[in-house]
């Protein structure tokens, strides 16, 4: 048996969040059992009741980048629109799976405050993503398959009671084989949690009917019966045909006895959901997630969620500002986040100063459970802001950053405007590594990249490091890797996914600013890219409206990180 405990090591925040993060609650709903599940969305926000918290629960096999990655974006968005509070996460790869590739994914689909615990050594790793802190992870032995094993983690949710998430992704080869499994890891349960606390085992169980023996092996401890988790049209299968039900969220009969209706927007789900986008509507309850983002090319299944009401630490309402909290150092006119969290409460009024005394409404009510704003900011240059988050029924309850922050001009002053300038999407041979896309900064002032996105149709292909600055009339060019950046072209570098795969008969390029706001976006066809290492540009170059070939704007092939005519920014 394999059993290790580790300390909460991607812990992103400091204990004063820890405190908050326990108050933050989505207060949808009131203490209501199971049987009153099935009330109507607008009984369940009448019923919100202070002391009680709801904790959506999700089991997600939703990769779908080659080597069974979430690079693409795809599961990105998905987990973005529904927003759980823990997820049972699999095939747990992105990037090249490096601890600042995987914090960069969770900060990304999730937020920076999620902690995660991601089983190491494995091909396709099973992992836990949460809202609320890790106190304990590790993985238990299944003996059964060698890439992967049983992830779990040990998590102090809100009330009196911990949380044990056992991520898993039994395997294929039989139903005899899983119920090997089963029985292993019910094993690992009964030796290690505590019978008073909540459990979960959630994850791909790749089972082809609900009858299959493993779920009676695990009624030992977790309850296995209906209703069941369904999509809008009422199918609970959730592999990629939909035609089984590989995946599911089970917990046992002490978390059983809060689960309630799944509610999205003007929704109701009353045995859970199973998160198909191809048929849910309105699809702008779950924005930003995409109809063919489940039925993306490689797509491995459906993800399942179950939403439970437990009873809270505290029945006291409070605020607590979040970020900006002191000390930040923001550009003018960028796009941040106020966030923050609110428990008893439910809309906030949010107010920004930037003298310190005089304080300017940016919103008088928003919903205090979407914990988040954003906000343009001012192009005032100040030592002194502060914002400041009050109940909007009760201004008694309030709480302001704890110490000011810094608004910054940079260059002393103007605005930046990155905009894409040239794409090689055709490369030169068949080295993908070379294709790339330059930016070029066409304002005033020096751009903060950090966290900025390069997207093609298909998902995400490159996410900024924090701290990359693109100075005024500057360029920077992304290259599919860092093998392919040629020499002498020094403001560059290799996609954060190792590649751009850019289609040579038509893309579409975008750029995102780190709040996700379009930037500039390039929609190209064949004749663009048609040509075997000829690039193309704008025309004129960095000024230009419209694209054209290289050759046809300068008469060279390509020109990256340079002017067209071939001279330095």
């Amino acid at each position: 048996m394999r059993m290790t405990k580790t300390s909460p090591r991607n812990t992103p925040l400091d204990r004063r969040w820890l405190s908050s993060a326990l108050a933050f609650t989505l207060m949808a709903c009131g203490a209501t059992p199971q049987e009153e599940a099935e009330e109507s969305a607008t009984r369940i926000e009448e019923a919100e009741l202070a002391g009680t918290t709801r904790v959506r629960l999700m089991a997600a096999n939703i990769s779908s980048g080659n080597y069974q990655s979430y690079d693409p974006g795809h599961g990105t968005r998905i987990f973005q629109g529904t927003r759980p509070d823990v997820v049972m996460i699999q095939e747990f790869n992105y990037g090249d799976n490096s601890a600042t590739a995987i914090r960069s994914f969770v900060n990304t689909a999730f937020g920076s405050s999620f902690y995660y615990y991601r089983e190491a050594g494995a091909q396709i790793p099973n992992g836990v993503i949460s809202r609320y802190p890790i106190v304990a992870s590790g993985e238990w032995d299944d003996n059964q398959v060698d890439n992967r094993d049983f992830a779990w983690a040990r998590i102090d949710i809100p009330g009196p009671k911990d949380l044990w998430v056992v991520s898993v992704h039994l395997l294929t080869a039989s139903s005899t084989v899983r119920n090997t499994e089963a029985s292993n890891l019910v094993n690992f349960i009964k030796a290690n949690v505590p019978t008073g606390d909540f459990l979960v085992i959630g994850g791909d169980f790749n089972t082809d009917s609900r009858s299959e023996s493993c779920f009676s092996t695990f009624s030992s401890v977790v309850s296995t019966a209906s209703p069941y988790p369904a999509d809008k049209n009422g199918n609970g299968n959730t592999n990629a045909s939909r035609a089984k039900p590989y995946d599911h969220v089970l917990v046992n009969s002490a978390l059983r006895t809060y689960q309630t209706a799944t509610v999205i927007g003007s929704s109701s789900f009353s045995g859970g959901l199973v998160v198909d986008t191809r048929v849910y509507s309105p699809l702008s309850e779950i924005s930003p997630a995409q109809s063919a983002d489940s039925g993306a090319t490689n797509m491995q299944h459906m993800a399942v969620i179950k939403d439970f009401l437990v009873p809270s630490d505290s029945t006291t309402a409070g605020i607590t500002v979040l970020s900006p909290n002191g000390g930040e150092s923001w550009t003018t006119g960028s796009t941040r986040a106020i966030t923050w969290s609110a428990s008893g409460v439910t809309n906030v009024k949010l107010e920004y100063t930037l003298n310190g005394s005089t304080w300017t409404t940016l919103t008088s009510s928003t919903p205090a459970s979407a914990g988040s704003y954003s906000w343009t900011v001012p192009t005032t240059a100040t030592t002194t802001a502060r914002v400041r988050v009050s109940d909007a029924s009760n201004s008694v309850l309030t709480d302001s950053s704890d110490a000011a922050f810094t608004l910054t001009s940079s260059s002393g002053g103007g605005s930046a405007q990155v905009r894409i300038n040239e794409v090689l999407a055709n490369e030169a041979g068949s080295d993908v590594n070379g294709e790339f896309i330059e930016l070029v900064n066409t304002g005033t002032a020096a751009a903060d990249l950090s966290g900025w996105t390069l997207s093609d149709a298909t998902g995400t292909r490159h996410t900024f490091a924090s701290g990359t600055s693109l100075a005024a009339g500057k360029a920077i060019v992304v290259f599919g890797a860092a093998a392919g950046i040629p020499s002498g072209v020094t403001n560059a570098v290799g996609a954060s996914t190792a590649q751009l795969n850019l289609s040579n008969s038509g893309d579409t390029v975008t750029l995102k600013t780190s709040a996700g706001t379009t930037a500039d976006t390039v929609t190209y066809g064949s004749a663009l890219s048609g040509t075997d290492g000829v690039s193309f540009n704008r025309n004129p170059d960095v000024t230009g409206t419209s694209f054209s070939l290289h050759t046809s704007v300068a008469g060279t092939s390509s020109s990256p990180g340079k002017r067209a005519n071939g001279t330095t920014f």
